[in-house]
């Protein structure tokens, strides 16, 4: 093996999320209809806090907070209520993304893992839990937690102060976004692979040390 660890993204990395589905889930539980118009809106609204985010021009709070300020005025409530009820949802419709299980169960044992996710603390370790996976991470990195999020080198760098500081050579970052993932690993200086779904052939300016279309690629890689 040539790495001793390995550190995942979490999002359509490991886990499915489809949010237009968490979001349909959550407004049913409340008696609303949401629409393919009303996600469009929403991610409007969403995806430039994304982006905000992992720039470190907002916070995680913020970012709760201001996507959820419409549908909180709408339906009489706070942004927070609205922000837990739909990670419940995302928990509750939570599936792993093919090969996922079949990558970490090959993995273990012959690297260390660990994940470090943008997303957000309360969804993490019921994902784990409900998928089996727990048992396979040693570290479960949260940028809400450490006030960083990817690209930044920050939250590399508390990762690798939490994995007792290993040689860079032997580390490998896995994601599926080629900005936050994959730019983030190689300015931190370790390799990367770029889970590409077939969306783009390439990002100019980034250049991973693997590019794979599936986990099932990336096993056939890693367990040669």
């Amino acid at each position: 093996m040539k790495y001793d660890w390995i550190l995942f993204d979490a999002d359509e990395t490991l886990f499915h999320f489809d949010a237009f589905k968490g979001m349909q889930l959550m407004f049913s539980r409340k008696g609303v209809e949401f629409t393919e118009d009303d996600f469009e809106h929403y991610q409007r609204v969403n995806k430039p806090l994304w982006v905000d985010y992992q720039d470190g021009k907002i916070t995680a709070s913020d970012l709760k907070h201001t996507r959820f300020i419409e549908w909180a005025e709408k339906l009489g409530t706070t942004t927070s209520e609205l922000n837990s009820a739909f990670l419940e949802a995302m928990a509750d419709i939570c599936t792993l993304l093919p090969g996922a299980k079949e990558l970490m169960e090959a993995l273990h044992g012959k690297a260390r893992l660990g994940i470090i996710t943008n997303g957000f603390t309360e969804l993490q370790a019921i994902r784990l839990e409900r998928t089996g996976m727990t048992e396979f991470f040693d570290h479960i990195i949260i940028s809400e937690e450490v006030g960083v999020a990817k690209p930044d080198a920050g939250i590399f760098d508390y990762a690798f102060q939490k994995m007792g500081l290993p040689c860079k050579t032997k580390v490998l970052m896995v994601g599926d976004n080629p900005h936050s993932d994959v730019l983030g690993g190689i300015n931190f200086g370790i390799e990367t692979c770029w889970l590409n779904s077939g969306q783009l052939s390439d990002i100019e300016g980034i250049t991973p040390s693997y590019n794979v279309s599936s986990l099932y690629e990336l096993k056939e890689i890693l367990i040669a």
